[in-house]
């Protein structure tokens, strides 16, 4: 009785975080750069944002602000997603102390276990499965810390006999045969394998997965392309992707500034000018 009573509290936490959250994004245009990000600062972590005490008191603050207080009143995006969106990028990057702090403030917005996990688990087909191991090691340590059972239930929907079609009916309404054309031509048509792979693991084993839609699954891999900044060719045919998807040129952009205090500018900067690229092309 105690577990369902306290479950239901829990529950009913998230929300109120949730409505929070939104709420904050939708102040009155008094509000200065510092009180939103105080606001937002209390609902992903639970503390006071712009303390005066520690070692780089004045580096919080610029970063506090600029992220909490700017960078997060950006477009439409509602929190929940900022906050997947962030967890990815630092995920990508590697950068596992700030991912954990990230994961705990996707928890306290609203994001669902099973949503941060599938975040993480889709990132192996593009950053490697080292890296993605990585991710998931702190992912779960945050889940132990909070009391979250693992590992979660599981949200496979395809057997092994089914992996290369269904992933093909998510592909190929997005992509096409782009890369089975790409890698036409290799020494005794090994490229035909990697073009398998490629439709069998990114969209057959990961994309086909419960848990997230695939608006939200183009939009996070958007971002965590994004964040590698190294395949303009390969943004770009996510950015059609994301496109197809039914993510709007608004929602898109937003995205890619969400990753702006994570990669830099000139990531950011050089993303944004392929995603102008893109829409003159269409």
């Amino acid at each position: 009785m105690f577990k369902k009573i306290f479950t239901l509290f829990l529950l009913m936490l998230l929300c109120q975080n949730f409505v929070l959250a939104n709420a904050v994004l939708n102040e009155d245009k008094s509000m200065t750069r510092t009180d939103i990000c105080k606001k937002n600062y209390k609902i992903l972590f639970g503390g006071e944002a712009l303390d005066p005490n520690g070692d780089d008191p004045e580096m919080l603050a610029i970063l506090q602000k600029y992220i909490f207080g700017e960078i997060f009143t950006v477009g439409k995006l509602d929190i929940k997603t900022r906050e997947l969106i962030t967890v990815t990028s630092l995920a990508v990057q590697q950068t596992l102390p700030q991912l954990k702090a990230h994961i705990n403030g996707a928890l306290n917005a609203g994001v669902t276990p099973i949503e941060l996990r599938e975040a993480i688990y889709q990132l192996a087909p593009f950053i490697g499965f080292p890296k993605t191991l990585n991710a998931l090691g702190v992912l779960n340590e945050v889940f132990k810390e909070r009391g979250i059972e693992t590992p979660l239930k599981s949200t496979v929907t395809v057997n092994e006999e089914e992996r290369y079609q269904k992933g093909f009916e998510i592909q190929n309404p997005l992509y096409g045969d782009e890369i089975k054309k790409s890698m036409e031509g290799l020494p005794e048509d090994m490229g035909a394998d990697v073009a398998r792979f490629l439709t069998e693991v990114c969209f057959g084993d990961f994309y086909t997965r419960e848990g997230l839609d695939l608006k939200t699954r183009e939009l996070l891999m958007l971002s965590a392309l994004v964040t590698t900044g190294n395949n303009a060719v390969t943004l770009q045919s996510h950015i059609k992707g994301n496109l197809k998807a039914g993510n709007s040129e608004e929602m898109i952009t937003a995205a890619i500034i969400q990753c702006l205090p994570y990669v830099g500018f000139p990531n950011t900067i050089s993303a944004l000018k392929i995603f102008k690229e893109t829409l003159g092309s269409k």
